[in-house]
């Protein structure tokens, strides 16, 4: 995750134009906001873990690999556990269907609308590593 969040110490606007933190933290982030890479890390590994528990509960008893789970906990992390919990993705996945399930990660390529170079980039890699 680390990879496509990058890290920020100073709030800035995501292309979504959400304030963003850290390694993409938006939780009760505003203008003017700043951080110390302690802090960053910090909130990354405590979100990572909450994260991993939200797919893991949306899973429900569904099978998956250590791989499938590390790609789902990015998806969601990126685009919120709602959506996540929503998706045709998990839906898929969670009846087997795990050649459906990867090509759902291509179709998130979007913000506000319009497909983002680095969402094409991150699905990709999240895809490869579900398949893995």
């Amino acid at each position: 995750m680390k990879q496509f969040e990058g890290c920020e110490l100073k709030a800035y606007l995501c292309p979504a134009k959400v304030w963003t933190i850290g390694w993409g933290r938006t939780t009760n982030v505003k203008r003017g906001d700043i951080c110390t890479q302690t802090q960053a890390d910090a909130w990354l590994n405590a979100e990572y873990d909450a994260f991993e528990k939200a797919v893991l509960k949306a899973l429900g008893n569904a099978k998956v690999t250590p791989n499938q789970l590390g790609a789902m906990v990015s998806f969601a992390y990126n685009i919120g556990t709602g959506a996540f919990a929503k998706s045709t993705l998990l839906k898929k996945h969670v009846v087997g269907d795990y050649a459906g399930a990867l090509k759902e990660f291509a179709r998130w390529n979007k913000a506000k609308g319009r497909v983002l170079p680095g969402l094409v980039k991150r699905r990709a890699a999240e895809a490869g590593l579900y398949s893995k």
